[in-house]
């Protein structure tokens, strides 16, 4: 016997860190995880809806947003920080654009990450005018993206709870 019924499958992004914001050290290491999730995850997010929003393509994302992460994509604090690692990224990929000049292969990377972090910052700054939360908002509002949330009082009861 033949089931011809269809279903569907949905996936859920689910956008979280633990709270990891330290104004009292200029330089906290774990502060870097919300920058490097920044650059790798939301940012790329953001970009991709975009294209996806002017190429017209009906799409729709379901995605959490935890109040750890919101909290700390709202500080103005941690804001300015990652500006600065991002300037600092880009320095050193200066730097390593200059020292790898004869090194075909790692050259190619150092330019690479050069113009990824320089992207970065502009989309950052110019684009989103340092504000994701808004990015994502926007995307809510035209109706493609489902904003959910979970309750976390601790980055462990989240990250199992609302997988």
């Amino acid at each position: 016997m033949t089931n011809n019924k269809k279903g569907y499958v949905g996936f859920v992004l689910h956008a979280h860190l633990p709270f990891i914001h330290h104004p009292e050290s200029e330089n906290y290491l774990e502060e870097e995880w919300l920058f490097e999730a920044t650059s790798e995850t939301y940012i790329p997010l953001l970009t991709n809806f975009k294209k996806l929003e002017e190429e017209k393509v009906d799409f729709r994302v379901t995605m959490s947003l935890t109040p750890p992460l919101l909290s700390m994509l709202a500080s103005p604090l941690l804001k300015e920080r990652y500006i600065k690692y991002l300037e600092k990224h880009i320095e050193l990929c200066e730097k390593e654009v200059i020292r790898t000049k004869d090194n075909e292969k790692m050259n190619r990377l150092s330019k690479y990450y050069l113009d990824r972090y320089k992207s970065d910052l502009h989309i950052f700054k110019e684009v989103y005018n340092c504000d994701l939360i808004q990015g994502f908002k926007h995307f809510q509002d035209i109706g493609v993206l489902e904003i959910i949330t979970c309750r976390s009082n601790s980055w462990l009861f989240s990250s199992y709870v609302c997988k």
